[in-house]
């Protein structure tokens, strides 16, 4: 069945989202409770987008667009019984194409306990910027990454 994307529409997608992202990895280490992950893509400061299969919500993508780092890819979150067929590479397609009419920079971190996503972001393109050590839970680092299309005063945003 085709998975489309398209923007969060009300409080049962959230919901599913944050059941989805409380009771998986990276979140179950990173100590993310339902309602904690509720509240992260409750945020109307974030733009959450989810995808769907058939009615129900496979997997989502959470975007902050302001700030110091516009462009930064929040969460992503595939649910467990889809993974493996390229849905978080359709969410981060999406986010980028999403992120590049405003910025020319797409950054996210990924737990340094997950090298199964390392791979995925390198192998989209992604490059290692720095460590922040401990930055959510002590032990465990944050790997930030950025992706580019080249420097802010190159860059001209498109409606």
């Amino acid at each position: 069945m085709p998975v489309f994307i398209e923007s969060a529409r009300d409080l049962a997608d959230r919901e599913a989202c944050a059941r989805m992202m409380s009771e998986s990895e990276p979140w179950i280490t990173l100590h993310r409770a339902y309602d904690r992950s509720l509240a992260i893509v409750s945020d109307p400061a974030r733009e959450l987008y989810v995808a769907r299969d058939g009615a129900s919500v496979a997997g989502f993508i959470l975007l902050t667009m302001k700030g110091q780092f516009p462009g930064y890819i929040t969460t992503v979150c595939v649910h467990p019984s889809a993974r493996g067929r390229g849905l978080g590479t359709q969410l981060v397609a999406f986010a980028e194409a999403r992120i590049h009419r405003e910025s020319p920079n797409v950054f996210l971190c990924v737990s340094s306990f997950n090298p199964g996503a390392r791979r995925l972001y390198e192998r989209l393109g992604f490059e290692f910027v720095g460590t922040l050590k401990d930055f959510i839970v002590a032990g465990h680092d944050e790997l930030l990454y950025r992706k580019t299309i080249g420097p802010w005063d190159a860059f001209t945003p498109t409606p």
